[in-house]
């Protein structure tokens, strides 16, 4: 089954929704969709390096975006307003990767396939990075479920629970760079915060409870996975680009039927 392109293709993408559901959920409640940007962006100099030091493209990437979420971090509100310094770290590190590609002498390098991703050219190691790195988030998110809501919700209730606030944002974080370092084959750089956000803000209209959010933006996200695949064998589109293309049209379609139930109402 594993020598068909499109079965690895739609197991990798697959694998990637699952992993950015619940953490995409995490991160449309509390409004960190700049930073997910951010962190994606950074994630192409990780390219760079693994690439220069002939490392794991993954742990590169994982490393890189890593360490850039942990400097956003530790820098907010040290005189700058977070999206002034998401936008100056963002944007520094996707010049900085890009230049450092220029350099590589004697690699041949797709650079659109990390920009928008080559989900087709998935390997049969690719899906186990792919599905360890999902199975290892999922494991994290569900650890700290409980307390990440209320963090989330509230930080003084948090404290008072006898939570760590800062704690549940580095977990946040860490699973952050986990998903961009495994989504980076399949939907590139420059869309992988679009994986993260569009499933989860099309959940939020029919979800009752945090946990069905979870569920029906990992729903979301397999159907997009699968449908832009599709679309993109028949109509002869890039993959990447067209995943997100399904997820904004299913998106703009649950918002027009939620909008025409609650008129009629």
């Amino acid at each position: 089954m594993l020598d068909d392109f499109m079965t690895r293709a739609m197991l990798a993408g697959v694998g990637v929704a699952f992993a950015a559901a619940p953490l995409g959920c995490f991160v449309v409640w509390r409004r960190m969709a700049y930073f997910g940007d951010a962190t994606a962006h950074a994630a192409i100099l990780g390219v760079a390096l693994s690439l220069a030091l002939e490392v794991s493209v993954f742990a590169g990437a994982m490393a890189v975006a890593l360490m850039m979420a942990l400097t956003v971090t530790l820098l907010a509100g040290r005189g700058y307003a977070m999206d002034t310094l998401l936008g100056v770290l963002a944007h520094s590190a996707l010049a900085f990767g890009l230049v450092a590609v220029s350099f590589l002498s004697g690699v041949r390098i797709d650079l659109m396939a990390y920009l928008f991703g080559d989900i087709l050219a998935v390997s049969r190691t690719d899906l186990m990075v792919i599905w360890g790195g999902a199975a290892l988030v999922v494991a994290m998110i569900l650890w700290r479920w409980s307390a990440l809501l209320t963090s989330t919700l509230n930080e003084e209730l948090a404290y008072a629970s006898g939570l760590n606030p800062k704690r549940e944002q580095l977990i946040l974080t860490v699973s952050l760079a986990i998903v961009v370092a495994v989504a980076i084959k399949v939907v590139g750089v420059l869309l992988i915060a679009a994986l993260l956000i569009i499933p989860a803000a099309a959940a939020r209209g029919l979800a009752r409870t945090p946990e069905a959010m979870a569920v029906i933006a990992a729903a979301i996200g397999t159907i997009s996975a699968i449908a832009g695949l599709q679309g993109a064998y028949i109509f002869d589109t890039p993959a990447g680009p067209s995943i997100v293309c399904v997820a904004a049209v299913l998106f703009a379609a649950l918002n027009i039927i939620g909008w025409r139930s609650k008129s009629s109402a």
